[in-house]
């Protein structure tokens, strides 16, 4: 197995530094004044001037739509070429929107590639390729364990030439961005389906449809991540065209598995990135601050968690790039172990590797003066985000128990 990097991928690689050095890097500080500078004109969730100015120049130097291996829509790229530049991008937080490789526009857009009609794709996909819009994804509910989207309560009642919904999501991450236009939406069209897998439909709401209400922003360990949010948001009544269904009734599932596997493995590939960062920063540290005497970098348990940190990030790379691998030659379903095992490992990785960088900075490790304390919040998360650790770990067991209980 040759995980050596191609030249295409080496020079997008160069390309993609060089970019982030020259404007990614040194406008960290600007991006976060001008989120800032938004909340206090009132409108904390309107586009960011320095994202939408950075746009065009990714264009221009073709980083953009790279996730997307359709040549006809992206890049053209694989999983596996484009694990590297996801890696790189995931550095810095918000990096990702300035080459259109977002989440969650980027498992919508993979959803309309490869299940919409010509007309959704028409009037939703190719905004959303253009980076003129954003979406959002509308799966998760406060009153059902959605580990289990078999428990998805919201309904998709057929009247006529419309679907009825109702229903209440929350963490629709993206919603409340004053950009985003339209929703992907899971919810129930035969409930009483004896499987289980076949009850559930997704559907596209166009976010200003009446009965359409942004209840609130839910907060993430205190941070209301604007501009984006992860609202709540009520769906009553709420009329759309029979043409808005996906694929059809009771492919909400299939769909769903289709979208999430390569939306596990982006989020791995960028949470690397930050453990790397996060890494760079502590050893960068612990060489400056002197404690008791002599530099942090002579004391024996920072370099027994520098040591641990390398460790820890390189399984973590070598599983993703594994299952990336596996992804390109045999699909997302047979690869479905090797994507659950990254989905565990890489943010427990991360975790852990943040941990010890905010722990080297002292208080310092808080603040805004370093990403690291937004860098924990999204490994944390990640540990829930598109299933839980305990969901994948139960899946992970199955596929091993599967000989030996077939016996």
């Amino acid at each position: 197995m040759d995980f050596e990097y191609s030249p295409k991928v080496q020079e997008l690689r160069q390309r993609l530094q060089a970019f982030m050095d020259e404007h990614i890097y040194p406008n960290e500080r600007r991006y976060r004044e001008e989120v800032a500078e938004n909340a206090r004109n009132g409108n904390a969730y309107a586009a960011v001037p320095l994202i939408e100015e950075l746009k065009p120049k990714a264009r221009a130097a073709g980083l953009w739509n790279l996730f997307l291996p359709e040549a006809e829509y992206g890049a053209g790229l694989s999983n596996l070429e484009y694990a590297p530049l996801a890696e790189i991008m995931g550095r810095v937080m918000w990096s990702s929107e300035v080459f259109n490789c977002s989440a969650p526009d980027t498992g919508n857009m993979e959803v309309l590639v490869r299940y919409g009609s010509e007309e959704q794709k028409q009037q939703w996909l190719y905004p959303l390729l253009e980076g003129k819009i954003r979406s959002a994804f509308a799966m998760t509910e406060p009153a059902v364990a959605s580990s289990d989207a078999t428990n998805i309560e919201t309904s998709i009642v057929r009247d006529g030439d419309e679907y009825v919904i109702n229903g209440r999501k929350w963490f629709s991450s993206g919603a409340s961005n004053e950009r985003t236009k339209f929703f992907i939406l899971m919810g129930k069209t035969d409930p009483d389906n004896p499987n289980r897998h076949k009850q559930q439909s997704q559907i596209i709401v166009p976010k200003d449809t009446p009965g359409v209400t942004i209840v609130r922003d839910m907060s993430v360990y205190g941070n209301y991540h604007a501009p984006k949010g992860h609202p709540e948001v009520l769906f009553e009544n709420v009329r759309v065209p029979v043409s808005n269904l996906i694929l059809g009734e009771g492919r909400g599932f299939e769909i769903a598995q289709g979208r999430l596997g390569p939306g596990r493995i982006h989020h791995c590939m960028r949470i690397i990135g930050q453990a790397e960062r996060a890494l760079e920063l502590l050893c960068k540290r612990v060489v400056d601050r002197v404690a008791f005497g002599k530099p942090l970098a002579e004391q024996g348990v920072w370099r027994e968690r520098i040591a641990e940190s390398r460790i820890l990030i390189d399984q973590a790379r070598w599983l993703v790039l594994n299952a990336a691998h596996k992804m390109d030659t045999v699909g997302n379903k047979v690869a479905a172990k090797e994507i659950a095992m990254i989905k565990v490992a890489a943010p427990n990785m991360a975790c852990q590797v943040i941990d010890w960088a905010i722990q080297a900075h002292g208080a310092a490790g808080y603040t805004e003066d370093f990403p690291l304390a937004d860098m924990w919040v999204y490994a944390r998360h990640l540990r829930t985000a598109d299933g839980p650790d305990e969901v994948h770990r139960n899946a992970i067991a199955k596929h091993e128990l599967r000989p030996y209980l077939n016996r």
